[in-house]
Parts: structure tokens; C-alpha cells; sequence
């Protein structure tokens, strides 16, 4: 048999392989799939939301009590807010929104939809795929910052109003290390006429959302009391009240210059490591 009659047959038994067991088209279905990632042309879906239990979410109680009634309200079909989280890195913004989210598909069908922050100008097309289904979606934009005024303008567009607003079924959160969200240059802020102006403008995007919550940086007992959260959660050996315990925690903080959740967990890493243990 030749290279092309070869081919050609293979070709065949693809084609008739295909017809029997058809692509699976739920990763792209947007009732079916938990979370999905937004392309900027397609949903791509995943079959599990990673994300820490609301419980170990310790050092910023008040940031997740109100974050996570409002995605359960969302759940719910109820009015909720738009979210901008913003502030210290390292505390828990991220891992909120998607632990939010799980605990809310109790309450009701709720599905987390992520989408880069570089593909803004193509969430009106992700609305109109979402929009008019009985399914709640929020919509992720993770560390979002804007290099250019025409960006912010977009978004704010979508949260209130414009040419292309996001349906009655989707909110949508933003992460961001700037509370007002948009970089000023240092022309803009050594310039005393504008300066109010740049000012006024940036903080137009940040009261587009009804909801604006600030994480803060924890301190030495915060810090300790999320690693005991999660020593107890995985049944680690270790004791906040054990002083060689407390010191060899806080001396990794030490080392990496901060003290933040996420500096807990890689220490919780590193105590299941010891002990031989895969953490979930």
C-alpha cells in the first residue's frame, strides 16, 4: 500500500472513529461546566474550581463574609454588586473570588468565568453568550491594571450602562493592586493642573462598582492564626502555642520579606513536604 493510500484510510477511520464517539462539546457549553477560561472567542470549561475552603480564609474575616454574600446572592438571583478587590498582594484576593464562588453553587447555579485582563475589548461577545440564561455567572478579571484611558473607558462602559453593558445574570470581579486601578505617570502627578483631573478620572472607574473591598497586609498573630487554620485543616503537626513553632513560622516569613496568606500556605507547603503528605 502506498504513503497516500495509507493516509487516506487512516483519514477514513478518523472520520468514522469521530462519527461514533463525537467530540464532547460540554467544555464549551456554558450550563455545564463550573468554570471555564474566556479565550477572547471561546469558553474553554474546567471540571473543578481550585480554591481553598471559605473556612481557612483567616486573617481577613470581614473581606470574606462580604465578598462571599454577595456571590451568594448572585447565586441566588438576587441583585449583587459588581466587586473591585484591591490592595496588598499576597492576601487572598484571588483565592476569595474562587473559593466565593464554590461555596455559592450551594445556593444556587453560579459558574465562575475568568478572562485576561488584555482581552477587555472582547468581553461584549462573551456577554452575549451569557446573556438570558437562568444560570448567574461572574466574570474574573484577575490583577487587572490599565496602561491607557481607552481600556478604562471600555470597562467602564460595561459596569454601567453603555453601548455594551453586561447582562442581568453577570457581575463581575476585579483584582487589582491599585485601589483606583488606573497607573498615573510621573508627568501626570507632577503636574499641578491636572493632577485633580487624572485624579477624578481614575477614581470614575473604581466607583463604577458597588462593591469595593481593601485587603490590608496581616500582622505577626494574623499570620499565625492562618497557618494554624491550615495545620488543622490537614492534621500537619504543627502548634501556634509552641514556640519553636511560632519562631521557625515567623523566620520564613523573615526570609521572604512579608507575612500574607500566601506566604502561609507556601509555609504549609513545606510542613506537608516533611511529613510526605500531597496537600488538595
Amino acid at each position: 500500500m502506498s504513503d497516500s493510500e495509507t493516509n487516506s484510510l487512516l483519514a477514513r477511520i478518523a472520520a468514522a472513529l469521530e462519527r461514533i464517539a463525537p467530540a464532547d462539546d460540554r467544555a464549551s457549553d456554558p450550563d455545564a461546566m463550573p468554570s471555564y477560561g474566556w479565550d477572547g472567542s471561546a469558553l474553554h470549561g474546567h471540571d473543578r474550581i481550585a480554591a481553598p475552603a471559605l473556612e481557612l480564609m483567616r486573617g481577613i474575616d470581614r473581606q470574606r463574609d462580604v465578598i462571599a454574600d454577595n456571590v451568594r446572592r448572585l447565586a441566588q438571583g438576587a441583585e449583587a454588586h459588581d466587586m473591585l478587590l484591591w490592595g496588598a498582594r499576597g492576601m487572598g484576593k484571588s483565592a476569595l473570588v474562587r473559593s466565593s464562588v464554590v461555596a455559592a453553587s450551594a445556593a444556587g447555579d453560579i459558574a465562575l468565568v475568568q478572562a485576561a485582563s488584555d482581552a477587555l475589548h472582547t468581553l461584549p461577545a462573551l456577554f452575549a453568550l451569557l446573556k438570558g440564561r437562568t444560570r448567574r455567572f461572574l466574570v474574573f478579571i484577575d490583577d487587572i491594571g490599565f496602561d491607557n484611558e481607552e481600556d478604562a473607558r471600555a470597562l467602564r462602559s460595561m459596569l454601567e450602562g453603555g453601548v455594551t453593558p453586561r447582562p442581568a445574570n453577570v457581575r463581575i470581579a476585579v483584582t487589582s493592586n491599585r485601589r483606583n486601578i488606573v497607573a498615573r505617570t510621573q508627568d501626570q502627578q507632577d503636574d499641578p493642573v491636572n493632577a485633580r483631573d487624572d485624579m477624578d478620572d481614575a477614581l470614575a472607574l473604581a466607583d463604577r462598582f458597588g462593591l469595593s473591598v481593601g485587603f490590608h497586609k496581616c500582622d505577626q498573630d494574623e499570620y499565625l492564626a492562618i497557618i494554624a487554620g491550615y495545620a488543622e485543616h490537614y492534621d500537619l503537626d504543627w502548634n501556634i502555642d509552641d514556640t519553636e513553632n511560632r519562631n521557625e513560622a515567623l523566620n520564613w516569613s523573615r526570609r521572604r520579606g512579608s507575612r500574607s496568606g500566601r506566604v502561609a500556605r507556601h509555609y504549609i507547603a513545606e510542613l506537608a513536604g516533611r511529613a510526605g503528605r500531597v496537600l488538595d
